[in-house]
């Protein structure tokens, strides 16, 4: 009882969803058929906007609602050039939830507020959390360098408490999750939640290339490396020739145009066509724990089960 009381938190109660966990939006991987079954499965569902058009996004988002009647939500890369008129398809669909990242949401939240959409911002330090607060998001999501894709300089266990300790509106934790440990311990450290990234890359339900799935599962606690340090736009990734290449270039001191040659479609490359050498194959360092492909559901129940004989019994 005492662990099933810990993981009904305010971020349940707020996202209308029956497990305190959701799904990273990770652009060409979050897609309708994830969100859907993430949702499903008690969890928060997301759509990754990455850099699409607002007319893929609606669509994206009407499907989703033809696969289930649960909540769900929108992740917005505020770079991506079409954000406002997404921001905008945010509220003409009914969105309940809208995640953003890189970038400021601010000039989106009245709106947003005003159309009962619940915001919350992914940030990667105090300063911005404090900001995100005070512009009116609904929570946060506090995100360590552990994470796969775009990443900050905290790690998980140093970001977690501070940012909870700095901001009175709920706090999800992510980078470096995916087990009920994992949970139970960004818990204790006062998140109400986590998000989820990397294990649902592998899930049933994920479109991702199997040879991109295969990859995941058979990485070791090392095989992630951080490129793009020298730009200011660090990225994990597993590595293979591509990463390879970007450090050699990165330490010979190639400009950032050069650099985002190396890269250009790169993570469509791995993710759409499987090419796991040259492609971008984000997954953030809790790969060397993933062994094996489950549904949604089984993932959910896997970690929540897991996460409450730890909260109520410890090892």
């Amino acid at each position: 009882m005492e662990g099933q009381k810990a993981l009904h938190t305010e971020i349940c109660d707020l996202l209308h969803i029956k497990y305190p966990i959701i799904q990273g939006g990770m652009a060409w991987v979050a897609e309708h058929h994830l969100a859907a079954a993430v949702s499903e499965a008690g969890g928060l569902g997301i759509i990754a906007s990455a850099s699409a058009t607002a007319e893929i996004v609606r669509n994206e988002v009407r499907k989703v609602k033809e696969l289930t009647d649960k909540p769900f939500g929108v992740n917005i890369m505020l770079l991506n050039p079409h954000a406002p008129e997404v921001a905008q398809v945010i509220i003409e669909e009914k969105v309940p939830v809208v995640t953003t990242g890189a970038g400021n949401p601010e000039k989106f939240l009245k709106d947003w507020k005003a159309a009962g959409v619940t915001i919350i911002p992914v940030v990667a330090s105090v300063a911005l959390a404090k900001r995100m607060e005070r512009s009116g998001a609904d929570a946060l999501i506090a995100e360590g360098c552990e994470a796969g894709g775009h990443i900050g300089e905290l790690t998980t266990m140093a970001l977690i408490p501070q940012i909870v300790d700095a901001v009175s509106i709920p706090v999800i934790a992510a980078g470096g999750i995916g087990d009920g440990r994992g949970l139970a311990a960004v818990i204790m450290l006062g998140a109400r939640g986590a998000q989820v990234g990397t294990r649902f890359v592998v899930a049933n339900e994920s479109i991702v290339h199997d040879n991109y799935k295969k990859r995941v599962i058979s990485a070791k606690d090392i095989d992630s490396t951080v490129t793009g340090r020298s730009t200011g736009h660090p990225v994990r990734s597993l590595r293979n020739n591509m990463t390879r290449n970007y450090l050699k270039l990165e330490e010979e001191g190639k400009s950032f145009e050069e650099l985002e040659l190396l890269t250009l479609g790169s993570l469509r490359r791995a993710v759409v066509e499987g090419d796991i050498t040259e492609g971008s194959v984000m997954a953030g360092q809790i790969a060397g724990l993933i062994s094996r492909e489950q549904s949604c559901k089984e993932i959910m129940e896997e970690m929540t089960d897991e996460a409450c004989r730890v909260i109520q019994k410890g090892w």
